[in-house]
């Protein structure tokens, strides 16, 4: 990229609840901006985004996919790299690490759902980022649309101010066009491909409600402008385009509006507008805070701003991986990387390699010489770049903020159906980590069981459909159990003395240490909330008694253990353990030896330490008619539901709950049975909560077969 297209490009996503219409969306930008040359439907399974097997067949996203194109507005062609990312919960991830590298964003709600659950979730996403973004209200064609309400579920749901510069002409079946409350002018679409569109003048059905929005959205402007206020109290008419798009582009950018649109993106109409706002509204990669990072070295703060001829600087954000190829997802913050050059992995410290470098269209590679600040492209020949590594200059080294994932909450015990494939489930699994950072494989040292853990029971089933399919491993499963925690609630001082055997065994050590639940200011350092650490460590002993490779084999060997807990194999949550005393060490005594005291420690300790097992819990939104909502609401007290609110809505009614996950499988399947098929639900996991004592008998049943 040139230096001076960095002002004219736009790395923008499409996010919002399932079924929104985010990828039908997507396919209208393609073939309006020249990038395909027919319309892609998702419901034909032909979607140009929507490129895996899966994805086709069942007719929604699952993975995140990127593309690149150009529109052109006012003479001048903007460069678009867009990634349209999945809807449903469980496949989040892909939402989180996308919004992570973007700088602006395209929120879709349904024009009859409104804000949907996950509308919420990209919405408090999209905030933790700092990312701007445009609203657009799509189906305005659907029975039940209603633009205003939408506007208001906006504001009041998402606590955000959403500007309307738009009112749709009819709604529902009637649906035929948007008013544009800038330009004054109403607009209507070609039926056959929405290719092409028209200026008309505002029809008389809605020319009152058309002038009393122009009138707020006038208003709204002059609070954003103090110039503006004056001139809005003197002469309104005498604010310009102009002034109105400088205004709502400020605030923007500032994240203190939301301009909200409308249209229906499968009858082709109003998308081209939607582009025009984007290339006005959201940042270029100029328009964002320079990135800023740490050091390698100094651990000092440096930043990065978005300029080819800065240090280089990039974030891996995805990994897509087979038996044959690794391509890296890479957001190029600044600098320039050419092909077959090399770069610092600031996580391994070690220097790699890129081979080629791609400009991606789905699953299409476009090879480039070079790529620059402002780039999102695909890497291929590294060996050992990860989701949330740095790429960065070898003599600059600095390590940007990684990513954030949630962790799993569902698991399912899996074997090879043919002792054939042992290594190559292996092998598979490893793979599939790399892709999936909400992904876990943990080996189950009771039992042998391999369990593999994630999202929910579709993540899980999508994962294990493409070991068979990609993978060619036929695995036997076992019915999804919840992935629960531990947590251990008093503070226990203890001692471990390991005696050398008569056997001649050189392991001999002794150690004291104070196992505690963690402290408040590491639950909420970084260090805890990214994943990088459970185990709050703290080292009382001097190094001429304990050296640093043995104090290093104690803490490996209490996080290892941290892994399986005390009451029913179930990780803990987080903990802290003070290093008091320890013997000197001696010719006799290996690092191994502390390593296994402090494991044969930690079990007598913790079992002292009163551990209780935590259960994830759901947060719940169910749509139904009022004559369901009895016999819900009674089915969710079965399942230890707790209504938490509800709201009328124009079909029916919304009612937020929250609920045990272990009561919760299947729940989709059943809430049609007692509502004949007119209920939906859809589920996020909010955190996790003590159980109670009968489920906590039952799971310690289950797993270790006693009370």
């Amino acid at each position: 990229m040139k230096k001076n297209e960095l002002k004219y490009t736009r790395n923008i996503g499409i996010a919002a609840h399932i079924d929104a219409g985010k990828t039908t969306t997507t396919e209208r930008i393609l073939y309006y901006t020249g990038r395909t040359h027919r319309l892609g439907e998702v419901h034909d399974g032909a979607a140009t985004m929507d490129h895996l097997t899966e994805e086709k067949e069942r007719g929604i996203t699952i993975t995140a996919a990127a593309t690149r194109t150009e529109w052109k507005l006012d003479d001048t062609e903007y460069i678009f790299n867009i990634i349209d990312t999945p809807g449903h919960v469980d496949f989040t991830v892909e939402v989180e690490r996308s919004l992570r590298v973007l700088d602006g964003m395209i929120a879709l709600f349904c024009a009859r759902g409104g804000v949907e659950p996950q509308s919420e979730t990209v919405w408090r996403q999209a905030d933790r980022y700092g990312v701007p973004r445009i609203g657009f209200v799509n189906k305005m064609d659907r029975q039940g649309a209603d633009f205003l309400e939408v506007v208001r579920q906006v504001e009041e749901q998402l606590g955000a101010k959403p500007i309307p510069l738009q009112i749709p002409i009819g709604e529902e079946e009637d649906f035929e066009g948007i008013v544009d409350l800038i330009t004054m002018k109403g607009y209507k679409w070609d039926e056959e491909d929405g290719s092409t569109y028209e200026a008309i003048d505002i029809p008389e059905e809605v020319r009152e409600e058309a002038e009393e929005y122009r009138e707020k959205l006038l208003e709204a402007v002059a609070e954003l402008d103090e110039s503006l206020m004056e001139r809005f109290f003197e002469d309104p008419d005498s604010i310009t385009e102009d002034d109105i798009h400088k205004a709502i582009c400020t605030a923007t950018r500032e994240l203190k509006i939301i301009p909200m649109m409308c249209g229906s993106a499968y009858k082709n109409k109003g998308v081209q507008l939607v582009l025009d706002a984007v290339c006005r509204y959201l940042p270029s990669p100029e328009d964002v805070e320079a990135i800023s990072g740490i050091h390698s070295h100094t651990k000092k703060v440096e930043t990065r701003p978005p300029n080819p001829d800065e240090p280089f600087a990039a974030l891996a954000f995805k990994v897509v991986r087979n038996k044959h190829n690794k391509l890296v997802f890479i957001r190029v913050y600044s600098g320039r990387l050419a092909e077959n050059s090399t770069f610092l992995n600031t996580r391994t410290g070690k220097r790699e390699r890129v081979g080629q470098l791609y400009q991606m269209h789905a699953d299409k590679q476009h090879p480039v010489k070079e790529v620059t600040a402002g780039d999102i492209v695909a890497v291929v020949g590294t060996r050992n770049l990860n989701t949330g590594d740095t790429l960065a200059d070898q003599k600059h080294p600095i390590i940007l903020e990684s990513i954030v994932f949630p962790e799993p909450v569902v698991g399912v015990a899996i074997e090879a159906k043919a002792q054939s494939d042992l290594d190559n489930i292996e092998e598979a699994l490893g793979f599939i980590m790399e892709e999936d950072p909400t992904f876990q494989v943990f080996e189950n040292e009771e039992t042998g069981q391999t369990i593999v853990r994630g999202m929910g029971e579709l993540h899980l089933e999508i994962i294990l459909n493409k070991l068979k399919n990609d993978y060619k491993v036929d695995v036997n499963q076992g019915a999804p159990q919840v992935t629960y925690k531990e947590r251990l609630m008093e503070t226990v001082r203890h001692r471990e003395v390991l005696v050398k055997q008569p056997n001649g065994s050189n392991l001999a050590a002794e150690l004291e240490f104070e196992l505690s639940p963690a402290d408040a200011e590491f639950l909420e350092s970084d260090e805890f909330k990214t994943g990088k650490s459970r185990l709050q460590f703290e080292v009382d002993v001097p190094t001429h008694i304990m050296s640093d490779m043995v104090v290093q084999a104690i803490r490996n060997s209490f996080e290892e253990m941290m892994n399986y807990g005390v009451l029913a194999n179930y990780p803990l949550e987080s903990l802290k353990i003070r290093l008091i005393d320890g013997t000197t060490a001696s010719p006799d005594s290996a690092d191994t030896a502390y390593g296994v005291a402090a494991r044969k420690g930690f079990l007598n300790a913790a079992r002292q330490s009163k551990p209780i097992l935590l259960e994830p819990l759901m947060q719940l939104k169910i749509t139904t008619p009022e004559d369901y909502a009895g016999n819900i609401m009674s089915d969710l007290n079965r399942r230890r539901g707790v209504p938490k609110g509800q709201d009328t809505r124009a079909n029916g009614m919304a009612i937020n709950a929250e609920a045990p996950l272990a009561g919760l499988f299947g729940y989709v399947n059943d809430l049609r049975t007692l509502s004949a098929g007119r209920a939906s639900a859809s589920m996020e996991f909010s955190h996790y909560a003590a159980a109670p004592k009968q489920v906590v008998d039952e799971v310690v049943k289950r797993v270790k077969g006693v009370f």
